[in-house]
């Protein structure tokens, strides 16, 4: 008896372990120091070229240690640019990264991108089309994707290039 009960806790303290670290690594958790910038004028998405401020309701951000940077509008590119950093910026590592934030649907207020969820396949399009769009909690989510024919919830590390079409 002895040993089944230690067998159980072992099992109970394993399961715990793994849940602990997939917790770990389902949010990612930037530093922050750095905050969102003030998006100028002729500041161009790195993807797909368009100059970002005239889509203030759009606009994305990754933000670099050396307090560089680099602004889309919109997430899908800003996905594209974080998921390839090889292509978009050769000099840089994901490790440099400070930020990544994104506009929140319904506030419009630049969030920090790992504490949002993001809906694709809706009826609801960014200025490069098809887009994923950032709520900040499950359940708005949930009713977003009801309310746009959305297709699927996304946390951020969930999000790969394939699903990037």
């Amino acid at each position: 008896m002895h040993m089944s009960g230690s067998s159980n806790m072992t099992k109970i303290t394993w399961l715990s372990l793994t849940l602990l670290l997939f917790c770990t690594f389902v949010v990612p958790s930037f530093a922050a120091d750095l905050k969102p910038v003030n998006v100028k004028k002729d500041d161009k998405c790195p993807v797909c070229g368009m100059f970002v401020a005239k889509y203030p309701h759009w606009l994305a951000e990754v933000i670099f240690k050396d307090g560089t940077y680099a602004v889309f509008d919109g997430p899908k590119d800003m996905f594209k640019y974080y998921l390839n950093l090889q292509k978009y910026a050769p000099s840089k590592k994901s490790a440099d990264i400070t930020g990544v934030y994104v506009t929140e649907y319904y506030s419009t207020k630049l969030t920090d991108a790992g504490k949002l969820f993001f809906v694709t396949g809706s009826d609801v399009y960014g200025p490069m089309g098809d887009e994923f769009i950032p709520l900040a909690s499950e359940a708005e989510a949930r009713e977003f994707m009801r309310d746009h024919k959305g297709t699927r919830i996304l946390r951020f590390p969930e999000v790969t290039t394939e699903l990037l079409h």
